[in-house]
């Protein structure tokens, strides 16, 4: 039992010793990945907010609990039925009690998941009425996006060569990104060109399959203005490291700026779309890179199928 207890102790230990690094530790980054942080990205949006929750509080408590409690129950079984302090080892085979408990226990505990896991299903399928719709079509190995509703036509979203993006935004940063406005319900229609791909953004807690010949849709709204970067996360071909996601949220003034620069034509965007004369200096700021670009060292090259539309 002397051993059992400072085995008790020990993981104690380690789990206090772990929040308090994660209590130290600086700040996550938002939108983009935080050197040497373990912790899920933040989230920008309410699906992101709620999928957090979900894990933070529903299944990494029940998974821990059930960790600790079976690394306990064999810790015991080692010392408390070893044939040093056990020479005469029980000869019944069966244990109804037992049989039932451990078959009715994680019948309960799927169950109470469940409960929280179909209200978050139900959420992603249950998409307010779109503000803004965009079509992203995975190629290999880049994106074209179009804005139907607001009449701009489909453009490319290369990967940012890595002397322009810098070491740390580096296969995140794209030359193109998609711009959206902000508290706004963006739904973002995918599909193919050629392989299946995935448009995926962790801070809005987005993860869709682009397939060819299919149109799949989900949908965000981010609360905060920022840039957002995200990975094809479906093994397209050779190049798939090389086909980030770049969405930069902006103000409804910038965005209807942008939607002028881009000659889409829409009643709520020409409605508040600022003066002509300042328009092109608000879409040249919304679609630039992020801040560490400018000055970020140089570095080689992205690979030149990388950072060009393929032919197909």
């Amino acid at each position: 039992m002397g051993m059992l207890k400072r085995a008790t102790g020990a993981a104690v230990a380690a789990i206090a010793a772990a929040g308090y690094g994660a209590a130290a530790r600086a700040a996550d980054l938002l939108g983009q990945p935080t050197p040497g942080a373990w912790d899920m990205q933040p989230g920008a949006a309410p699906l992101r907010y709620q999928q957090m929750f979900f894990h933070n509080y529903i299944l990494f408590p029940i998974t821990t609990a059930i960790a600790v409690f079976v690394a306990l129950l064999l810790i015991w079984c080692v010392f408390r039925f070893n044939k040093k302090a056990n020479p005469e080892p029980a000869r019944f085979s069966h244990n109804t009690p037992i049989e039932i408990v451990w078959t009715v226990v994680p019948v309960l505990i799927l169950m109470f998941i469940a409960i929280f896991s179909f209200k978050l299903l139900y959420a992603f399928h249950d998409m307010p009425p779109p503000d803004v719709t965009v079509k992203a079509t995975g190629n290999q190995w880049y994106w074209t996006y179009e804005y139907p509703d607001l009449k701009i036509a489909e453009y490319t979203s290369n990967i940012l060569p890595e002397d322009k993006a810098g070491p740390t935004l580096y296969r995140l940063a794209a030359d193109n990104p998609m711009v959206v406005p902000v508290n706004k319900v963006v739904r973002v229609e995918t599909t193919g060109a050629d392989v299946i791909h995935s448009w995926t953004v962790p801070a809005f807690g987005v993860k869709i399959d682009a397939i060819p010949g299919k149109m799949n849709q989900t949908w965000f709204k981010a609360d905060r203005v920022g840039t957002y970067y995200g990975q094809c996360s479906e093994l397209c071909g050779i190049n798939h490291a090389f086909m980030p996601i770049e969405v930069k949220v902006v103000t409804q003034p910038e965005f209807d700026a942008w939607v002028a620069s881009k000659g889409g034509g829409a009643a709520a965007a020409a409605s508040s779309a600022p003066a002509a004369s300042s328009a092109a200096a608000v879409a040249s700021a919304s679609v630039s890179s992020a801040p560490a670009a400018s000055s970020a060292p140089a570095a080689s090259a992205a690979p030149a199928a990388s950072s060009a539309p393929a032919a197909h």
